[in-house]
């Protein structure tokens, strides 16, 4: 945060400047450690910024500062040393106003728990319940290991998905704008030449022709209209309800059904290992778990599970209900409830879903690309047999 303050120093000479800190009273103590005494201090406003605009601390960034802060406090660091050492070593002056705060708080008596529950917006529930279990037992340190481990699967999870899917939707992309240009920009011009024959032309360059001007006469319409419903399908997510039904509709469609729930299960599965290990009591631990899941239905379902176990039945068949789990993580999850090994086992299985997961995004790659180069060759061939075949006709005409 930005702070515009007037201090005068012990001659009485007046200063005035603007300084980035944590809180008011971290301010306060750098200007008194520059020997200025504080007159005014006023925070400045902040610019409107959009919804859609980047959070201030990426998941990777949160990745780093939290096995930074581990490895310093199994060091037996001081917390205020240790996070006044991270501090120093970051460059997002966001995550450095953040680390500011809560080494203020720490130095004034508060646990690093309540100080991360003042930043909902980087440390979520999950995070500040795991630190504060570790605080209680007094393996805090230990614990943010887990929460990085957590963090770094999760992120390797989201770098693996995105990387599946931008790659073949650069390559869909770069393949219809190719048949696009071909067809309205090259196809017109070599069929200029055919226009004085007097015979029937081919049936698919008359068909190449009819797709020719099709895409020339509707074809910025259709643009136009993938825009707009693209914009009132953003709207319509936004009213109340409708995303949990959109959500719904994803874990019902055979085609995103494996994927949601394969992301979903392995994110919640590790979460409830990790509080479970931590000390944390069973149904807490699942209903926190439940909040990390970006699926609303599966939250829903979960959440259910949860009540479920609260009425008095067994982890696994709670689970099995939701219809969200394969048999081979509930086995483990069986398998861990009998021998009071749970969140080790759900630590396995989460793992487990995870390979699989891995490995059905790579299959699902080695597949895609070799399909989509046939239908491109295909299409490619379409194009220059429909403006062969013309010539070709012509010159045995001639002969």
């Amino acid at each position: 945060m930005k702070f515009r303050w007037v201090a005068t120093d012990p001659r009485g000479n007046r200063h005035t400047g603007v300084s980035d800190a944590g809180s008011e009273r971290e301010l306060v103590a750098q200007l008194r450690s520059q020997s200025l005494l504080p007159q005014s201090i006023k925070q400045q406003r902040r610019k409107l910024t959009l919804r859609w605009s980047p959070a201030r601390v990426s998941h990777g960034e949160l990745t780093l500062f939290t096995r930074q802060l581990a490895t310093l406090m199994a060091a037996a660091l001081p917390l205020d040393e240790a996070l006044a050492a991270i501090q120093q070593q970051k460059e997002n002056k966001n995550l450095i106003g953040v680390i500011g705060s809560l080494r203020q708080a720490v130095l004034e008596g508060q646990s690093l728990s309540s100080a991360m529950q003042q930043h909902p917006r980087v440390f979520d529930t999950v995070y500040c319940t795991l630190v504060k279990a570790g605080e209680a037992v007094g393996k805090a340190g230990a614990v943010l290991e887990r929460l990085a481990d957590f963090n770094e699967a999760r992120q390797r999870t989201h770098n693996k998905l995105m990387q599946a899917l931008i790659y073949p939707s650069l390559l869909t992309i770069v393949a219809i704008v190719v048949v696009v240009i071909l067809l309205t920009a090259v196809v017109p011009n070599v069929a200029a030449q055919f226009i004085h024959l007097k015979h029937e032309l081919p049936l698919t360059t008359r068909i190449l022709l009819a797709i020719s001007d099709f895409l020339s006469v509707y074809g910025p319409g259709i643009l136009g209209l993938l825009f707009v419903g693209g914009g009132l399908f953003s709207y319509w997510l936004k009213r109340e309800g409708n995303r949990h039904r959109f959500h719904r509709l994803l874990i019902h469609f055979r085609a995103t059904a494996p994927l949601v729930c394969a992301i979903d299960s392995a994110r919640y599965l590790r979460a409830l290992s990790i509080l479970n290990v931590s000390g944390v009591p069973l149904l807490q631990g699942m209903s926190l778990s439940a909040e990390g899941v970006g699926n609303q239905e599966i939250r829903q379902r979960l959440s259910d599970a949860a009540e479920r176990v609260r009425q008095g039945n067994s982890v696994s068949q709670s689970l099995e209900k939701t219809a969200i789990f394969p048999p081979m993580m509930l086995y483990m999850i069986a398998s861990g409830e009998k021998s009071g090994q749970l969140g080790e086992l759900m630590q396995r299985a989460a793992d487990n879903q995870d390979v699989r997961l891995q490995n059905r995004i790579t299959l699902t790659l080695a597949i895609f690309e070799p399909a989509l180069i046939v239908v491109m060759a295909a299409i490619i061939l379409f194009i220059v047999v429909a403006v062969m075949q013309p010539i070709l006709q012509l010159n045995s005409l001639m002969n």
